[in-house]
C-alpha cells in the first residue's frame, strides 16, 4: 500500500517538475518583467530605475511625452515578452530586434536616409506646431519660436545634418535576466505545489 501511493507521489511530482512548472515559472516570469516597465525599472534585489527618456524631460505635449520609459502607444517590447515551456525548463525572450540594445545599452550607427531626413522634418513641424495648411504668417510665427523649442531643433539638426550614419549611445535598460526576486517567488510557488501533493 506505502509503495502504490509514494508511486503516485512520484508520478505527480515528475509530471509537476516536467510540464506544470515551466508554465507556471514562465507566466510568472512574464508578468514580474512586465511589471518592470510599470516600475520604469528593473527589479533584482530591490528596484533598479531606468534613466529616463529625453522625451519625457523635453517638453513634449503630443502623445509620446504621456508614455513612460520604453513605453509607446502600442506598447511593442512590453508585449512581446514571450515564454516558452519545455520539458524541466522554460525560455523567456522577446524577439523585437531592438530588444537587446534596450536591454543590454550600447551603441547604433543608423544611416541617414532621405526617408529618415524626410520623416525628421515631418517631425520638425509637427514639434514645432506647425500645420500644413497653415497661413504662411502662422507659419512664419512658429518658425521664430522654433529657437526655444529643443525637440524640434533635435528634429531640425538631423533632418539637415551631413553626416551619412548616426552615432547614438542608448543607456542600459534591463527588462530581462536574472531576479532575486522572481527567484524567490518561483521557489515559494514551487513549495507550496509539491507540499499539496504530499498533503492530498
Amino acid at each position: 500500500m506505502a509503495e502504490k501511493f509514494m508511486e503516485k507521489e512520484r508520478k505527480a511530482l515528475e509530471k509537476l517538475m516536467r510540464r506544470e512548472m515551466p508554465v507556471i515559472a514562465g507566466r510568472m516570469a512574464k508578468e514580474h518583467f512586465q511589471n518592470n516597465f510599470r516600475q520604469g525599472g528593473f527589479v533584482n534585489g530591490g528596484l533598479h530605475p531606468w534613466p529616463k527618456a529625453k522625451r519625457l524631460s523635453s517638453g513634449r505635449t503630443d502623445a509620446a511625452g504621456n508614455y513612460g520609459t520604453l513605453l509607446s502607444e502600442r506598447k511593442v517590447l512590453f508585449k512581446s515578452i514571450k515564454y516558452i515551456p519545455t520539458d524541466y525548463r522554460v525560455k523567456i525572450s522577446n524577439d523585437v530586434v531592438y530588444a537587446p540594445i534596450h536591454n543590454w545599452g550600447g551603441t547604433v550607427q543608423p544611416a541617414v536616409t532621405d526617408k529618415m531626413r524626410k520623416w525628421a522634418w515631418r517631425q520638425f513641424y509637427k514639434s514645432a506646431g506647425i500645420r500644413k495648411n497653415a497661413s504662411k504668417k502662422t507659419k512664419s510665427l512658429r518658425l521664430k519660436e522654433v529657437a526655444a523649442n529643443p525637440q524640434a531643433q533635435m528634429w531640425k539638426g538631423l533632418a539637415l545634418t551631413k553626416k551619412k550614419k548616426l552615432n547614438i549611445h542608448l543607456p542600459q535598460r534591463q527588462f530581462l535576466g536574472e531576479s532575486e526576486e522572481l527567484n524567490e517567488k518561483i521557489e515559494k510557488k514551487m513549495a507550496e505545489k509539491i507540499t499539496n501533493i504530499f498533503n492530498s
